[in-house]
């Protein structure tokens, strides 16, 4: 089965790097117009590069999630340029800092919710109108942490706000079905992105649980960690009019590693 998401405009946050790029990467390949946000305005313009000497067609809005008014303004923009709205992925996010809850600071904690849970309500809200005139699609990257997995002592703030993007997506997936807007939940386990390098870790030794889990951790890939390029694949699937009675789903993409490790 081909994916077309031709004549269909797509806003995907986060997307400079790991899995915003690729499903970027997938969804200008299956034909739809991909607009690009991060903080990061050299990853998003290579990103945007690589899509237009493809042979696609992409914009780059530097926007930062934790900004509402920089996330509104950034979906006028694409509005402007494309006259409409189609697809939205909310993959913006953070691993933010692991660490006992009694040593996590209120920042911290604060920084991680604010990208992860409320740059997810802004990203949303903002689109939200522009997709009603048509309908379309919205997908939230989260993650197994949180939904199936609970076993890494120490990242309360990320599987919080990764449970609670699980919970607006259903809630959300209700509520705006009679628009005819689907909302779709992507849950990755361990894929080989940077985001791990980025993750803060402090004493997570000292509240270890006490159980040693399977070798390997991923069955599918005797450990190996996924490609990007496999998250973006189901991305568009779920975007795509293939995907057209599906909503409300959260759909776990982690090589049964969730089934070993939860």
């Amino acid at each position: 089965m081909k994916i077309s998401l031709s004549n269909k405009s797509a806003w995907i946050t986060g997307g400079g790097e790991g899995i915003g790029r690729a499903i970027a990467l997938k969804f200008a390949e299956c034909g739809a117009r991909v607009a690009l946000t991060a903080r990061d305005k050299d990853e998003l313009d290579s990103v945007a590069d690589e899509i237009r000497q493809a042979g696609g067609e992409a914009i780059s809005v530097v926007a930062d999630v934790t900004k509402h008014d920089e996330v509104g303004a950034a979906v006028r923009q694409i509005v402007d340029r494309w006259g409409q709205l189609d697809m939205v992925v909310v993959n913006a996010g953070t691993n933010g800092t692991w660490a006992p809850i009694d040593e996590l600071g209120y920042d911290e904690w604060s920084q991680t919710v604010a990208v992860n849970l409320t740059g997810a309500y802004s990203t949303i809200h903002h689109a939200v109108p522009h997709l009603k005139a048509r309908g379309g699609s919205i997908t939230i990257v989260s993650s197994i942490n949180g939904t199936r997995v609970f076993s890494n002592t120490g990242a309360t703030a990320y599987a919080t706000t990764k449970a609670a993007q699980l919970a607006m997506g259903q809630m959300l997936a209700l509520e705006l079905a009679p628009a005819k807007i689907r909302v779709n939940i992507l849950c990755p386990g361990a894929f080989d992105t940077h985001i791990h390098e980025k993750t803060e870790r402090h004493h997570l030794d000292e509240i270890k649980a006490r159980v040693e889990y399977p070798e390997g951790e991923v069955p599918l890939t005797h450990g190996d960690m996924g490609e990007p390029v496999q998250v973006a694949n189901l991305a568009a699937f779920l975007a795509s009019d293939a995907a057209a009675h599906i909503t409300g789903t959260p759909v776990w993409i982690d090589g049964g590693q969730s089934l070993l490790v939860g």
